[in-house]
């Protein structure tokens, strides 16, 4: 049976009240909290902060019942109209078999974060049938670039995305297809799991960050063999940030892996978009529509409707 189409989620307005979640790693004290309120209310938004936010639990945000509760608490009160997780770290896909995707599914909501978060996220767009976003965690510094993608997105409904100067093209051409991806340390783990991405029709986009490139290529070898490439659109690959390309054993620049993967996958491709552990990043509706021209380093986001889903 064909699945249904992802539906776009209401706007986050002015004055809508934002839960603040930790689904995942540890907090580095009280000012994590302060900083994703005062960057909540810096959007016209009222914060409602997750009882257990602060709590500590080996490298985790308190226990995965603590971390749960406040994940499903938000996504089961009517009261609340959107969730902006307040940091990655580890720990969101230990959650997924106990989120309440039917309660979102009933009561669609924004769901914004990346790094870790790209579980939830991948795991909410197919059970839920909504689009999500990944875009900055609650507790970071938003630059003028990151507010304006993230206010797109969200709230205006407007393109997120556009031009990528800087970004580097790896194999030309165009492609339409559906966002789908984030950390690709987090997209490997989920492939297999009831969990993973569909990437069928996609236009995989992928971050990571700390990861040397002979890891970077593991992983996306495994994505490859599992067979979920086929079908894929393009990539657009973001910031590998502090990514050493030298080890023990030799050197690999990442482009060359990239490029290799494109190859084998027959897409356009990307690299250097504003994607990932960085200052200056887009917000990306996770589901929607969108069109890549490598060649002139462009990602342009459709209008999220239920017919272009």
């Amino acid at each position: 049976m064909p699945l249904a189409p992802i539906r776009p989620v209401p706007p986050i307005g002015p004055g809508a009240r934002v839960a603040l979640v930790a689904p995942a790693g540890t907090l580095t004290g009280p000012e994590d909290v302060e900083r994703g309120e005062a960057n909540t209310r810096s959007l016209g938004w009222e914060p409602r902060t997750g009882a257990h936010v602060l709590k500590k639990h080996r490298y985790f945000a308190g226990t995965d019942d603590e971390r749960l509760r406040d994940l499903n608490d938000a996504i089961r009160d009517d009261a609340i109209d959107a969730i902006w997780c307040l940091r990655g770290g580890y720990g969101a896909m230990r959650l997924l078999p106990d989120v309440d995707f039917d309660a979102l599914s009933h009561r669609p909501k924004a769901i914004i974060g990346f790094s870790d978060l790209t579980s939830l996220l991948s795991a909410v767009s197919g059970k839920s049938r909504i689009v999500c976003f990944h875009g900055p965690t609650a507790r970071v510094r938003l630059t003028d670039f990151s507010r304006a993608s993230l206010l797109a997105a969200v709230s205006e409904g407007t393109d997120p995305c556009g031009a990528a100067p800087n970004a580097r093209v790896l194999r030309g051409g165009k492609c339409e297809g559906r966002l789908v991806g984030g950390n690709l340390a987090l997209v490997a783990a989920m492939i297999g799991t009831r969990f993973a991405p569909d990437l069928e029709d996609s236009i995989l986009f992928l971050e990571d960050v700390g990861e040397r490139t002979y890891r970077v290529d593991r992983m996306l070898r495994q994505i490859y063999l599992s067979g979920a490439l086929q079908g894929c659109r393009g990539i657009v690959f973001g910031e590998c940030t502090d990514c050493p390309e030298s080890s023990a054993s030799g050197t690999r620049e990442l482009d060359e892996i990239l490029t290799e993967m494109a190859e084998l996958v027959d897409v356009p491709c990307i690299a250097g978009a504003p994607i990932g552990h960085i200052d200056d990043q887009w917000t990306l509706p996770v589901g929607a529509r969108a069109r890549l021209d490598a060649d002139a380093r462009t990602l342009n986001v459709l209008p999220i409707t239920r017919e272009s889903t």
